[in-house]
């Protein structure tokens, strides 16, 4: 069994653990702080929307070649028009051998003045520059669908978690880590730069499957730790939860880890190799939403559930009797301890005595007959009845 094998067994057995409940203020305060940083990158920096959103002209040039100095070339060759409302047009290679330029919705002469320059940089007729003009409409309907989606999807899964546990607390708990996650990825997203696309959208609603699917799967666990917790002295709430998470975090890791593999490889060929397209902006927020959907399902998600039901009177009584046994079980040791080492003292005493002869190599002594003393002052055996010699 591998090392990571054995680690999990010993942290289901309860052999080795970490205690994540008792630690969860610093996991909520650093849960807090990227979710500062990422809002302050959001509103800050804001997100760099693509053409589909803002809407504006794209021009293609293909077959040609690239160079350290295309996106600059081009991107001088275009500002030069000085076309009206141009803006910093975005310069993007393809596969090596293409050119993409976006600009600002322009008027028709800017537009062709645009292309002429962008074909006469590539060294090509104009006719062979392909120019297309998108509207901002079709992104603001995309934007709308995906937020309704996102309620929707929210308000679901709100009403399945409430409906599988029996348990409302613990459909706030996954939502609040689903929020969590979500506004961390976009918040990631306009820190770097990247542009967010039709494409991006979809990673992110992708990406809510991957983090409740780990959040469901702790809380089974819970649930089969905590089954009639009330009725017991062992553990706490807390306890029960923080033995689910250990019981589960290797595999929680294993999935996390196999997932993220083959997304990081499509990541950086899509950056490296392809450049800017969705292939690049689908696997960005799939790799960061997978791993902090794993982060907030192991360290967010089940402290906040035990934090919302050790408010339950149920469970502060059940505090207090733990408490309570506890403090008892900590001032009982010492003459335990006293009378557990005489015990064995006194056990080796015997056995020594018992193993002396053995020891030594000599013949064990027999016991000695009862005597009675005779008239001639011998001593003789004293003898039982017949009768009662073989009693």
């Amino acid at each position: 069994m591998s090392k990571l094998g054995q680690l999990g067994a010993k942290l289901h057995r309860g052999e080795v653990s970490y205690d994540f409940i008792g630690h969860r203020k610093f996991w909520f305060s650093l849960s807090l702080a990227l979710v500062v940083i990422s809002l302050g990158g959001l509103f800050v920096r804001g997100l760099a929307l693509g053409i589909e959103f803002r809407g504006g002209v794209e021009y293609t040039v293909k077959d040609i070649k690239v160079t350290s100095s295309t996106i600059g070339d081009y991107t001088d060759a275009v500002k030069s028009t000085n076309a009206h409302g141009l803006g910093d047009p975005v310069v993007t290679t393809l596969n090596g051998n293409q050119v993409r330029v976006q600009t600002k919705p322009l008027a028709q002469d800017d537009i062709n003045r645009v292309r002429e320059a962008v074909a006469k940089e590539a060294g090509i007729p104009v006719t062979q520059v392909n120019s297309q003009q998108i509207g901002a409409s079709w992104g603001k309907q995309i934007a709308n669908k995906a937020i309704i989606a996102l309620i929707v999807f929210i308000g679901l899964v709100f009403l399945v978690i409430w409906g599988y546990f029996r348990e409302p607390k613990a459909s706030m708990a996954a939502i609040i880590a689903l929020i969590h996650d979500v506004t961390i990825t976009v918040g990631i997203y306009a820190l770097i730069g990247f542009d967010v696309t039709p494409a991006t959208v979809i990673g992110v609603l992708t990406i809510l499957g991957y983090s409740l699917y780990d959040t469901v799967v702790v809380f089974d666990k819970v649930r089969e730790n905590t089954r009639g917790i009330t009725g017991s002295t062992r553990f706490t709430y807390s306890d029960a939860t923080n033995l689910a998470v250990n019981q589960t975090v290797v595999r929680s890791i294993n999935t996390t880890v196999t997932a993220l593999l083959p997304v990081g490889a499509i990541l950086v060929v899509g950056t490296v190799v392809l450049g800017t397209g969705p292939l690049k902006d689908l696997s960005l927020a799939l790799f960061v939403g997978i791993a902090v959907g794993a982060y907030s399902s192991i360290f967010i998600a089940p402290s906040l559930l035990a934090v919302f039901k050790e408010r339950e009177p149920g469970m502060q009584a059940l505090n207090r009797r733990i408490t309570a046994k506890r403090a008892q079980a900590a001032a009982a040791p010492a003459p335990v301890a006293v009378a557990a080492g005489t015990a064995p003292a006194a056990a080796a005493t015997r056995s020594a005595v018992q193993d002396t002869p053995r020891k030594t190599g000599t013949a064990p002594t027999p016991a000695a007959r009862p005597m009675k003393a005779t008239g001639s002052g011998r001593p003789q055996p004293t003898r039982k009845p017949r009768s009662k010699r073989g009693k």
